[in-house]
């Protein structure tokens, strides 16, 4: 199986410094990524094609088929049934999860217009990140010439780290252009 340049830069570089940075004992006290869901809301929109839309700019983006997610609950101050598709998200793991996070870092967020860097409060307390990006037009995937709806997405990145200064720690080691702080605190 291919590896991605990430993978290896984690394997060759990250990994021994993280280890003997963090003053581990065992190799499997070592942070690392485990998957990233990518997912995007529709809302109650009936239109088909607005989910259809969101469907295969995901598909574009990701390289692999998203799943739609559903309601759960009936809200009739949304209009909204059990059932009704409300969004798309899609798992990445492994490779494809690496050949993401490469171009997210390399190639996507520097072409966020007015890009002064993320912000390092998107950690949950546990070791993960999240952040939103408010529109598809980014990925250079997209064709925006036949796009109709501007879909924005959130991208959560799960990480093995037991707190958020060692989960920043591995995603700056990554490249992950972080505005200023020291994150995770």
């Amino acid at each position: 199986m291919a590896t991605s340049v990430l993978q290896e830069q984690y394997k060759q570089e990250v990994f021994p410094r993280l280890f003997k940075e963090g003053g581990y004992t065992n190799q499997m006290q070592v942070p690392r990524v485990t998957k990233i869901v990518i997912n995007t809301g529709v809302g109650t929109s009936r239109e088909k094609e607005a989910l259809e839309e969101a469907v295969q700019t995901l598909s574009l983006i990701t390289g692999q088929k998203p799943v739609v997610a559903k309601a759960r609950k009936s809200v009739s101050q949304f209009k909204l049934r059990a059932g009704m598709p409300v969004g798309v998200k899609v798992t990445l793991r492994r490779t494809m999860m690496y050949n993401f996070l490469y171009r997210l870092i390399n190639i996507v967020l520097p072409r966020v217009r007015d890009f002064r860097g993320i912000s390092a409060n998107g950690f949950d307390g546990r070791g993960n990140y999240s952040l939103g990006l408010s529109e598809q037009s980014v990925f250079t995937e997209v064709n925006l010439d036949k796009m109709k709806h501007t879909i924005g997405m959130n991208i959560s990145i799960i990480t093995t780290a037991e707190t958020d200064k060692e989960a920043y720690n591995l995603l700056r080691s990554f490249g992950m252009p972080f505005a200023g702080g020291s994150g995770g605190e």
